[in-house]
């Protein structure tokens, strides 16, 4: 897992990459400068880093599906005798691990 100095250095590297980067104010188009390309480095940089940090969460949630259809999974696996939703759930939690 990169540390955020680490996101910051490839969140330079691309915004370097992009250059130059423009902003609308007052239906002007200005170029942006030197701290807006700080702020946007940084934004980027804490993005990445929320993105490597807390990004599985989100890719769970989607991946769980609805709570109706879990406790569907469930109440036919105590009909049935089978582990449909754990297994489920063990195949969403593998698929998107929680970083260490």
């Amino acid at each position: 897992m990169a540390t955020l100095e680490e996101l910051t250095v490839e969140a330079t590297a691309e915004i370097e990459a992009a250059k130059p980067m423009y902003k609308q104010v007052n239906n002007e188009r200005l170029e942006f400068t030197e701290a807006d390309y700080e702020q946007a480095i940084t934004d980027l940089a804490n993005s990445k880093f929320d993105e490597q940090q807390y990004g599985y969460i989100e890719k769970r949630v989607e991946a769980y599906g609805a709570l109706s259809e879990q406790m569907d999974m469930q109440f036919k696996d105590a009909t049935n005798g089978t582990t449909t939703w754990v297994d489920h759930v063990a195949k969403v939690k593998a698929d998107f691990p929680k970083p260490e």
